[in-house]
């Protein structure tokens, strides 16, 4: 998802390869595009770029002239080091709460997770108090760490966490931005179902 709504966003023109996975034979398909069979992985003339910060920090230097990062040193060094520890971080939520963008479901929280949860709250209620009036975004405008943290933000929002005000306002411009409306528009129009994601109850309003 993540390089997926950052060239969206940004209006970058790429080809689209879907593999579905965990299915016979989808190893196999994915090796002839993944140095180490794992997605996602960019495809760049002879180039090849895979984990989703390397190919972000890629797309926004080659085709974006950074401009997925602040223009401010101190501030673009926040902005990674939000990156990083979302890339490195939050075990908990990564192996709990599977990403769903198709339903509401809930489920009981470990304490890890509410643990990752708080973390998470903090950072954005700490990066949105410096932008507040500058975008609606963690650092004002869009940039790497808003497409970090969009899973998150599909999971908080299928898991209905319990967040700040300021952090609940920061996910709705997540869910608004239109980058990620396409991609939960064609996320849904998917046919294939992994049963050991559908976790939780499903709610119906």
């Amino acid at each position: 998802m993540r390089p997926w709504i950052l060239l969206k966003y940004f209006d970058v023109d790429f080809e689209e390869i879907s593999v579905d996975l965990f299915v016979d034979g989808y190893d196999d398909e994915l090796a002839k595009f993944s140095p180490h069979g794992k997605v996602p992985v960019l495809l760049d003339g002879e180039h090849r770029i895979w984990d989703s910060l390397a190919i972000c920090e890629y797309v926004s230097e080659k085709y974006l002239s950074g401009a997925a990062l602040p223009e401010e040193l101190h501030a673009r060094a926040r902005c990674r080091s939000y990156c990083s520890e979302m890339h490195s971080g939050f075990h908990s939520i990564r192996n709990e709460l599977p990403m769903n963008c198709r339903a509401q479901r809930l489920v009981e929280f470990s304490a890890g997770s509410l643990a990752d949860i708080k973390r998470i709250d903090t950072l954005w209620m700490e990066a949105r108090s410096k932008v507040e009036a500058e975008g609606e975004y963690l650092f004002g405008d869009f940039s790497l760490a808003d497409c970090l943290y969009a899973p998150v933000v599909m999971r908080f929002h299928c898991y209905r966490a319990s967040l700040s005000e300021v952090s609940q306002r920061y996910m709705q411009a997540i869910l608004d931005n239109s980058a990620v409306r396409n991609w939960c528009e064609e996320a849904r129009a998917e046919t294939q179902i992994l049963p050991d994601f559908e976790i939780g109850t499903e709610i119906s309003d």
